[in-house]
């Protein structure tokens, strides 16, 4: 939280964090397949398990008691509630997580069995069973909730962090802001958060969202809610004013989905590969691969803009079994 807090001072005593090890994460440039972009390298943003998770975990993870069990929801294999395990663990706090059913995969599984063994986990047969052992365990046990995704007003103030983070990092540097940058789309705290990041930063940098769930969760109007909701609680927090984020810098790609919540899609596989050959980090069909297929297209539909690739998932934990054929990294 260090570039919002310097710009915000007020917040070291009104916003409360845990103590979890996050750094500053790099911006590389790579090229893939022909295409030059950019990558801001959040699967880079805690030592142990990094991913845009983390952030929004620093503050909803703050108040953490080991009387009270964390308490979370998701898929079978939700990066989400692993991330909520391992964090939780490391400052010594249980997790409990209820998980639904999803169409997978060997990320998905190998996600599963590491979230086993640092979980509580409980399987329920559909995401509406689920969220109802959430209700009554909610109403009958003292619990820490921590809602689906991080994706809450004060969760995503860890991506307004990190938009203000990457405006620092290009200035040192000498270099402009992105024209777009493509990240996944799931619950869209990452997204709302960078929204209202980018406002603060002034920059007009537009944020393309790779819908990778159902629309009924991830869609342009609940997006812009949560922006505003988290717009309106920093306000809150700092004491001054925030400048709204402008509404038409948010496109939602639809494409990229392939029907169902972890379905791979032969586009996001062979974007995947691409990545390794190029020396890059590893991606996931489910979020990770799907947004960067979408960010090589548009960079190659239109090569003068200046297109940033989100990387919001960390699979340096993942078995080497899982990894794509490597080459050595053209720069």
């Amino acid at each position: 939280m260090r570039a919002l807090l310097a710009r915000f001072p007020r917040l070291s005593t009104t916003l409360p964090r845990a103590a979890l090890p996050l750094q500053e994460t790099p911006v590389e440039r790579w090229r893939v397949d022909d295409v030059t972009l950019l990558i801001k390298r959040d699967d880079l943003t805690s030592p142990a398990l990094g991913g845009n998770k983390a952030r929004a975990l620093e503050l909803l993870l703050a108040g953490g008691a080991p009387s009270r069990p964390l308490l979370t929801v998701g898929a079978t294999g939700s990066t989400h509630a692993l991330s909520v395990a391992a964090h939780g663990a490391a400052l010594g706090l249980l997790t409990q997580v209820i998980t639904w059913p999803q169409e997978t995969h060997a990320v998905a599984d190998a996600t599963a069995v590491r979230m086993r063994a640092l979980a509580d986990v409980t399987a329920a047969r559909s995401v509406l069973r689920a969220y109802l052992r959430v209700a009554w365990r909610r109403m009958t046990r003292s619990v820490h909730w921590i809602p689906a995704g991080g994706s809450v007003a004060l969760g995503a103030l860890g991506h307004v962090d990190a938009a203000l983070e990457l405006a620092e990092q290009l200035a040192r540097t000498g270099e402009a802001m992105p024209d777009t940058i493509v990240l996944p789309l799931g619950s869209g705290g990452t997204t709302a958060g960078l929204l209202v990041g980018l406002a603060l930063a002034g920059a007009r940098t537009r944020v393309v969202g790779v819908r990778v769930v159902p629309g009924v969760v991830a869609n342009r109007s609940r997006i812009l809610r949560l922006a505003q909701r988290t717009r309106t609680l920093l306000a809150s927090l700092a004491g001054e004013p925030i400048p709204a984020p402008d509404r038409s810098r948010l496109e939602i790609e639809h494409s990229a989905f392939g029907g169902a919540y972890g379905r791979e899609t032969d586009a996001a596989r062979r974007a995947a590969r691409l990545l390794r050959e190029a020396g890059g980090p590893l991606l996931e069909s489910t979020y990770s691969a799907k947004a960067f297929a979408a960010a090589l297209a548009r960079t190659r539909r239109a090569p003068d803009e200046r297109v940033l690739f989100w990387l919001t998932f960390d699979g340096r934990w993942l078995p080497t079994a899982l990894d794509y054929p490597t080459s050595p990294p053209v720069r």
